[in-house]
């Protein structure tokens, strides 16, 4: 079992993300949060999966210093994508109108990258699942921003919320994939980073 492998290990987990922090106490592993801000800008030309990938890996070079032989360091990255287009945190309530219309009525791809990190090795992954809402009203959409603020999350919304309960018709991959953390995907890389 992980947890058995884990004993002689300290996880971190570098996210604020109430949805990630969740998702790893779900996998019954102890670990503590710390956090440091970072840039999320990436350059251009990469594919989705590269830029959340990317992302992942410049989280965790803020903590390359930092981190002890008997830690292991979590990040990750979720970015929504409409298209070619990649959705990020939106910036105000009219960028998070903007998002939410775009997505209404229509099919969208969310890329949740992971990154385990030791001061011996670094893994990486990413998983991919396509949603489908049905549309939106504007009055349905003023509700969400206006009770949930869905401004730090990637495409203006976050699924586990009313968003999700009352629009998602249908779902191809993770659930947890879409809500930010595969947990699937972690739980292999954390087996491989002690094996």
């Amino acid at each position: 079992m992980l947890q058995n492998l884990l004993k002689s290990k300290k996880l971190i987990l570098a996210s604020q993300s109430p949805r990630r922090q969740e998702l790893l106490k779900a996998l019954e592993v102890d670990f503590e949060v710390r956090l440091k801000p970072v840039d999320e800008s990436f350059p251009d030309g990469l594919q989705p999966f590269e830029i959340a990938e990317y992302i992942a890996k410049k989280k965790a070079a803020a903590f390359k210093e930092d981190l002890k032989p008997n830690e292991i360091l979590i990040t990750g990255d979720t970015l929504v994508f409409k298209g070619s287009k990649a959705l990020g945190k939106p910036k105000d309530e009219r960028e998070a109108i903007q998002m939410l219309q775009l997505l209404s009525g229509s099919s969208h791809s969310v890329i949740s990258s992971v990154c385990v990190t030791t001061i011996e090795q670094q893994l990486i992954a990413h998983d991919k699942a396509l949603v489908h809402f049905r549309v939106f009203s504007d009055a349905e959409i003023q509700h969400y921003i206006n009770t949930y603020k869905p401004f730090d999350k990637a495409g203006a919304y976050g699924i586990q919320e009313w968003i999700g309960h009352v629009a998602l018709q249908k779902l191809e991959g993770s659930y947890n994939t879409v809500m930010g953390l595969p947990t699937h995907l972690l739980y292999d890389l954390l087996n491989k980073a002690v094996d």
